[in-house]
């Protein structure tokens, strides 16, 4: 069946220059073998490719564009999960790595949320897996939630009425016989607990060109809308960021400030990465917006799994930390180690809506 592309019919906005789509999301997890095992075994992703150490034994390469200790290392990996999601996944060892990840309620804590065909069947079969950590179950509930074994949170829910404006996973054929027991249609959002909702609300829509679809505003609790342990909060917003993804920011409760946001180095780290056509546009753009702070210039990598590949880091005035990239797909040298392949937006440009 072909995909069929509607361009938006919202206006014109500005944005990110030549920005495509969400690429992928970073997260850093305490055991990255542990991780893979659990989103390709358990959940039916894919691993594209693995690359490291990523190191600078003398210089200060690691701080300068990670933002990292300078003798900071890491090894990566590169999971498909679903359709449409990419999810970037660190190990680091570094002499000042933080072990502990943030908590939902705190600002940096963040979660996935997937789609299933159906969420009492995937529940039962997580739960006959013994491979998460679940919530009580709770007959009726729109939403599950549960615990990786190294602890990050995830949800599970069924498929959303489509609306026009949020990104809604539709089925497609299965990747993989792990991914069709589970039913996994995609990812529906990821979310990120902020300091400040209405100012990260607006450094999406006014400097990335995310579309507004809920919020900011105080949400009432319904009957079936059981939240994770410690997440207090019910003032969020929802954004469209591009053609396939979807962003949710919710407003920090924790009573007492907590430490900075995680680096990239800490345990539930993580990053928000943006395909564009030309980086070097895009970073002279983002350099221009107040608070954004560029992690030196665009570069290229010259070796390794995706050679090819020019990105940037930049951190941001609400403390999510985000790349924009440019992946020469077709032709990285990955490609030749597997039949997997990362999510590319293809043809699909930001505001087109599939």
């Amino acid at each position: 069946m072909r995909n069929t592309v509607t361009p938006s019919s919202a206006p014109a906005r500005t944005g990110l220059p030549t920005a495509r789509a969400v690429d992928h999301y970073g997260f850093t997890v305490p055991r990255l073998d542990e991780a893979v095992t659990f989103f390709t075994d358990v959940l039916g992703g894919e691993l594209c490719y693995r690359e490291g150490p990523v190191e600078d034994r003398r210089g200060d390469w690691m701080t300068r564009k990670l933002g990292v200790h300078p003798r900071a290392r890491a090894h990566v990996a590169l999971v498909r999960l679903g359709p449409r999601t990419n999810l970037e996944l660190f190990e680091y060892t570094a002499p000042d790595q933080v072990a502990s990840p943030p908590g939902p309620d705190d600002v940096g804590g963040h979660h996935l949320a997937l789609v299933v065909a159906d969420l009492d069947a995937a529940e039962e079969r997580l739960r006959r897996a013994d491979a998460v950590r679940l919530g009580p179950a709770a007959p009726g509930a729109s939403r599950r939630w549960l615990l990786t074994p190294w602890g990050s949170l995830l949800s599970l829910s069924e498929p959303g009425r489509p609306d026009g404006r949020r990104y809604c996973p539709t089925p497609t054929p299965y990747a993989n016989p792990v991914a069709r027991a589970l039913g996994l249609i995609g990812t529906e959002h990821v979310s990120y607990t902020v300091a400040d909702l209405d100012a990260a609300t607006a450094f999406f829509t006014d400097v990335l060109g995310a579309e507004l679809v809920e919020g900011p505003r105080d949400t009432q609790k319904r009957p079936g809308d059981h939240r994770p342990p410690g997440a207090g909060s019910t003032r969020r917003a929802l954004l469209r960021t591009g053609p396939t993804a979807n962003c949710e920011l919710v407003q920090s409760t924790a009573r007492t400030p907590g430490p900075r946001p995680p680096r990239n180095s800490d345990v539930g780290g993580h990053h928000l990465a943006f395909y564009v056509d030309d980086v070097d546009a895009a970073a002279a753009y983002l350099g221009r917006h107040q608070g954004v702070e560029l992690m030196g210039e665009p570069e290229t990598i010259a070796h390794g799994p995706i050679a090819g590949d020019r990105w940037l880091y930049f951190r941001t005035p609400i403390g999510i930390q985000m790349e924009i990239i440019n992946m020469p797909d077709g032709s990285l040298p990955y490609e030749s180690q597997t039949s997997a392949r990362r999510a590319t937006p293809g043809a699909l440009r930001w505001h087109d809506r599939p």
